[in-house]
């Protein structure tokens, strides 16, 4: 039976963190609010537990699960060969709506999905999410819905899609709003943004002059 707290409530807050995490080191699916959509997470190292992720969302291996974390620092440990231009979008846009698409360190013992040696890492600007994060470490979250329906703003939403497939629910009311991520690829020589989203390739280019978009 799927337990729901509601985080604008201290109380219930604080005990929702507190068995979100623990359901997480267990190997369980949570719902969180992020500063996009609310999103499905799991730990990024069972893959087990991404597995129950996108069967959950009746997702496919082809589209490999995200990863948040709650600090920049967290990407010392997950990516490699992160650029000086990648590192100056960190700078400029975290927390925020900015996914970035690494190399992923090659000694990462982790199944996110066909994933071709990168990693889609993202730090959201959401406290719910932040402590969440600190607590238990990397995620895997994807947006908290059933491929092909709509994106859930709220966890009323969230909850009649994935319904008991989920142990914790963590209701932090409505998200700002449903636009999703922009993802910039920094794994190669010049960053490439393959979808625009809060932010547009100008809004980038600000940072990374030389930005390209993808076709």
């Amino acid at each position: 039976m799927a337990r729901r707290y509601d985080c604008n409530d201290a109380t219930d807050r604080k005990t929702g963190l507190r068995e979100a995490a623990a359901a997480v080191r267990r190997g369980e699916l949570v719902v969180l609010p992020t500063d996009t959509v609310y999103g499905i997470g799991a730990d990024a190292f069972s893959s087990e537990a991404v597995g129950d992720l996108l069967e959950a969302k009746g997702r496919g291996r082809n589209m490999p699960t995200p990863v948040l974390i709650g600090s920049p620092n967290t990407l010392h440990g997950l990516v490699t060969d992160f650029s000086e231009q990648a590192w100056e979008l960190v700078d400029a846009f975290w927390p925020g709506a900015l996914t970035l698409v690494a190399r992923h360190q090659p000694s990462l013992q982790w199944d996110l999905g066909e994933t071709r040696g990168t990693v889609a890492v993202r730090m959201p600007l959401h406290p719910v999410a932040i402590e969440l994060l600190t607590e238990v470490g990397p995620m895997a979250v994807s947006s908290a819905n059933l491929t092909g329906h709509p994106v859930p703003e709220d966890c009323d939403a969230a909850q009649e899609m994935l319904g008991d497939a989920v142990s914790v629910y963590l209701d932090g009311g409505l998200t700002p709003g449903i636009v999703p991520s922009s993802i910039v690829d920094v794994s190669g020589k010049v960053p490439v943004l393959l979808r625009a989203g809060a932010l547009d390739a100008e809004e980038l280019r600000k940072v990374v002059p030389d930005l390209e978009v993808a076709n």
